[in-house]
């Protein structure tokens, strides 16, 4: 069946739609590439800093229990100013703190503010775009994402090297979520907009939302989430251990912090670059055929990469194997949020996304703890390699389970439902 076609033209919305997230996702990406450098300067070892590092998932994870029942009630643009708002609070405790546990907390409370706003957005692009440029649609906003986590260490680098601290990349990530709560209040509301018109789900032809919590809707799709949940838990694995990895591996080999920012920055605009191409991937040939490619490469990189750290020119190979990890992560840009948006229930899709994410967002957050983990009992490459292994696992799985729960996204079919609009 096909998905209704909106009255109004997506462009009509895209600023408010995207410019919160531009701006939240540069902040973000300033500080992600430094919080293990600046839990290390607060005494922490290379242990506790990946363990300071991960708090970032762990609170996502967190964030997701309550988001779609936030999104539910309040609605996508009061959610992203909550969440803005309680990124704020914690950015506040990360400037103050005087150890790294408090440093912990601070980065717990950003994460919690991360999920729901993610979700909002989400959510948005799930009910009102429609199914034949949905993909490209929610790469897009995947692009705007990467696009922040590329210009974020870039300003981080230029800052840190004036002020001689990585703690001062906090403060842009403040001065970006107040910019992105006085845009969500001075901007359209891109769901009026979008109803007011007549788009895919107006709000007059569809009932009031349930609040469904996020454990309810676990529970009602426990079939499609044990399946291709975990395969998009591993997505989340592979993308989240680089957040960590890779500062602990610049770490590790002596490049300092502001460096460390700007090569993490460049791969981030490698990512960037490929981001319509993965959208246009899946809705041309199917969602299989960008996942795949992704995958692949991130657990073939990681591999790699734990063979280089005690050669010669490390720095080089370092960096070559970023770049490799930045292609396959680009062509994989959007692919959970596509996914879960064909596999969310219509016409209220909040409650099923919160449990879709909890899913990918629970592999984002072991990651980092198991990439500590192992780097305290064992090595850092040990790690490296586990992080590869996972990755080649989620590729054999959602090779298998894809086909079977997203079938429109098989190379035949998806060029029928092509041609049929």
């Amino acid at each position: 069946m096909k998905s209704a076609e909106p009255s109004f033209r997506f462009r009509s919305v895209a600023l408010p739609v995207f410019l919160p997230a531009l701006l939240f996702s540069t902040g973000e990406g300033a500080i992600l590439p430094v919080i293990p450098l600046a839990a290390h300067n607060l005494g922490a070892t290379l242990a506790i800093a990946g363990l300071v590092a991960s708090m970032v998932m762990v609170g996502t994870l967190l964030g997701d229990i309550p988001s779609g029942v936030v999104v539910s009630r309040l609605g996508e643009r009061r959610s992203m100013i909550i969440a803005a708002a309680v990124a704020l609070v914690g950015l506040v405790v990360c400037m103050l703190a005087p150890n790294p546990w408090v440093l912990l907390v601070g980065v717990l409370f950003i994460g919690i503010a991360t999920a729901v706003f993610g979700l909002a957005r989400h959510a948005f692009m799930t009910t009102h775009v429609p199914l034949r440029y949905r993909a490209r649609a929610l790469s897009s906003l995947g692009g705007v994402f990467r696009g922040g986590w590329f210009i974020g260490p870039l300003i981080a680098s230029a800052v840190i090297r004036d002020t001689g601290t990585p703690q001062s990349a906090f403060w842009i990530f403040a001065a970006a979520c107040a910019t992105a709560i006085v845009a969500l209040l001075l901007l359209p509301d891109p769901e009026r907009i979008a109803e007011s018109s007549g788009g895919a789900e107006s709000s007059s032809a569809r009932p009031a939302a349930p609040h469904h919590g996020l454990f309810k809707a676990i529970w009602s799709h426990r079939s499609v989430l044990v399946r291709m949940g975990t395969g998009a838990g591993l997505v989340g694995a592979a993308r989240a251990a680089r957040t960590t990895l890779l500062p602990l591996w610049a770490l590790s080999i002596g490049l300092d912090e502001a460096s460390t920012a700007l090569i993490i920055g460049i791969a981030g605009g490698v990512e960037f670059a490929l981001f319509y191409t993965s959208g246009h991937i899946m809705d041309r040939w199917g969602r299989l055929w960008s996942v795949l490619p992704c995958m692949l490469g991130l657990g073939s990189g990681f591999l790699a990469l734990a063979f280089v750290h005690d050669v010669s020119a490390r720095v080089g190979w370092f960096v070559g194997i970023v770049v490799v990890l930045s292609v396959a992560n680009g062509l994989g840009s959007g692919i959970v949020m596509t996914l879960g948006a064909d596999l969310a229930p219509s016409p209220h899709p909040a409650p099923f996304l919160s449990a879709w994410r909890f899913a990918s967002d629970g592999g984002q957050a072991s990651a980092p703890l198991l990439v500590s983990l192992l780097t305290a009992v064992a090595s850092l490459p040990i790690a490296s390699a586990a992080i590869g292994v996972l990755a080649l696992f989620g590729a054999g799985l959602l090779a298998r389970f894809t086909p079977r729960y997203v079938p429109h996204a098989r190379r035949g079919s998806r060029r029928s439902e092509l041609s049929a609009q």
